[in-house]
């Protein structure tokens, strides 16, 4: 029941788009539950106490959008790693260590998912171009001044030399991840080395 549960949530996780997703949690979260809760539906990392004039970092504004901006990636992630983790599973080497006489989470742990995290490694590598793009519509629902704010004002205001420069950011920034992806392809695979 469990597999059947989280393949219906990801099915699910990944049909919805992140603005839609984002509309929902901000209104459920954020309105409606907001006294249970005690999220607000909008708010920036650093708010100003009208009292003493300093500012204070807070949290708990970010995690409303960072929910609403990770609910299709983990759901994807999901179900990669079920699809891969089956494939390996029933690979020649798993029976092996079965046969040993290895406990099925010592297994599972050890063999299995290492083996099995390569290609939601590149997946997970390759969805950042896509949360980067999701970021600009959760910061307009959420109300939130960012990079993608903006650069969607420069955008209607066609102020190149801004567009060009939140254009560079964001593509640094894909080149340092798929950099760090690259390195860590060498711990999950001993197989793998970077010279």
């Amino acid at each position: 029941w469990l597999d059947r549960v989280l393949v219906t949530t990801s099915v699910l996780g990944i049909s919805v788009p992140s603005f839609v997703a984002a509309i929902a949690i901000a209104v459920t979260f954020g309105f409606y539950w907001s006294h249970w809760t005690g999220l607000s539906l909008t708010g920036q990392l650093y708010e100003t106490d009208p009292f003493t004039g300093q500012r204070h970092l807070v949290l708990r504004n970010l995690l409303l959008p960072a929910l609403a901006l990770g609910v299709r990636p983990l759901a994807i992630i999901m179900q990669l790693t079920r699809s891969s983790m089956l494939d390996v599973l029933s690979q020649d080497y798993i029976r092996t260590a079965r046969a040993k006489g290895l406990s099925p989470g010592r297994t599972v742990w050890r063999h299995a998912l290492r083996n099995a995290l390569n290609p939601v490694v590149t997946a997970v590598s390759g969805w950042l171009a896509s949360l980067m793009a999701g970021a600009f519509f959760i910061e307009y629902i959420f109300n939130w001044k960012g990079l993608g704010t903006v650069t969607l004002r420069a955008v209607e205001n066609l102020d190149f030399p801004v567009v060009m420069g939140a254009t560079l950011f964001v593509a640094a920034i894909f080149v340092l991840v798929n950099i760090a992806v690259d390195m860590l392809y060498a711990l999950l695979d001993p197989r793998v080395k970077i010279n």
